[in-house]
């Protein structure tokens, strides 16, 4: 058989082969991009979809303590008309009662300056490891994340033996004759403010040295010799070079911070008001799941919407400068 025939034989071999590697190939690029959206629909919409239901729904003396409004066991017909007297009360008497408007806003605020603090705290600790030899910044990387292999839980009780009046900073303030008596730090907003900026801060720096690692640093020489004194180098080039860093960071502070309970409860007291105690509450206090659920809605909702709004604004912004 000729050379020729050998080669024409061989021809549609090779060609199913790259077909198939095509398709393998196309096969795994959709699997990559469906798995997220995949894990978005069970551990996001759904949940979601289960609370609103319950949202919508009336408080009872059952378990689970409410009426379903919406339920399948009457058939089609019985949860059409199930879904023909839907009502909105529960989302109407947060609106009438001031103490979940007061709770939201005090969130906001609480969340906005711990995240605040934290960046404060978080990008010298951030540049200080970017600009660090090569070969130690894996220890320092380590020295952040170490504190995320000990309980949550636990971390937060260890502060309030640090801040009580015969805590650890008291003592040795005291033993320093720093201060004259106890300071009265725990159960404050003070307090608040410390153990969220101590337990969010390795989701602040992380994403600072990841923006800063990146940096040329040869702008900043370039400036130098240019005549830019450092601190206009540094508001000029490094904090605009970073600004995705400090835009991921914030947003990963801001947002669990918002909805925190246990930092609240136990270094707050009993007279914090804040969004998730008062969540915390409805479900377990006073068991009126549908009240709360509208709460927790009303909570994802102001979270969401203005995080897609500025997305889309960035996207577009992105577009024009391309």
């Amino acid at each position: 058989m000729s050379n020729v025939a050998i080669a024409d034989a061989a021809a549609p071999s090779g060609a199913s082969k790259s077909v198939l590697t095509r398709l393998g190939a196309g096969f795994i690029s959709r699997l990559v991009i469906i798995i997220p959206y995949v894990w978005l629909l069970f551990f996001f919409l759904i949940p979601f979809i289960i609370v609103f239901k319950i949202s919508l729904s009336q408080t009872a003396i059952a378990m689970p303590p409410y009426t379903p409004t919406l339920d399948f066991s009457d058939g089609i017909s019985g949860f059409f008309a199930r879904f023909g007297g839907l009502n909105f009360d529960n989302y109407v008497w947060l609106t009438q009662d001031a103490l979940y408007f007061n709770a939201y806003v005090s969130s906001v605020v609480i969340a906005g300056i711990s995240t605040i603090l934290t960046l404060l705290v978080g990008y010298p600790i951030a540049y200080g490891m970017a600009r660090a030899p090569a070969s130690i910044r894996p220890t320092l990387l380590m020295l952040v994340i170490l504190p995320f292999w000990t309980s949550f839980l636990i971390r937060v009780y260890a502060w309030i033996g640090i801040l009580k009046p015969e805590g650890l900073l008291n003592q040795l303030l005291l033993s320093l004759h720093v201060i004259s008596e106890p300071l009265v730090i725990l159960n404050t907003y003070t307090a608040i403010f410390i153990g969220i900026v101590y337990s969010y801060l390795p989701f602040m720096v992380l994403p600072l040295y990841s923006s800063l690692e990146k940096m040329d640093y040869s702008l900043i020489e370039a400036a130098k010799d240019l005549g830019c004194p450092p601190t206009s180098a540094f508001w000029k080039i490094t904090f605009p070079l970073s600004l995705p860093g400090v835009i991921a960071g914030c947003l990963l502070v801001f947002i669990p911070a918002v909805g925190e309970f246990v930092i609240p409860d136990l270094l707050g007291g009993s007279q914090t008001l804040m969004i998730g105690k008062t969540l915390w509450n409805e479900f377990f206090a006073n068991r009126d799941w549908p009240v709360s659920s509208a709460v927790a809605v009303i909570l994802l909702l102001l979270l969401t919407v203005p995080i897609m709004i500025f997305q889309q604004a960035q996207a577009r912004a992105q577009e024009q400068d391309k």
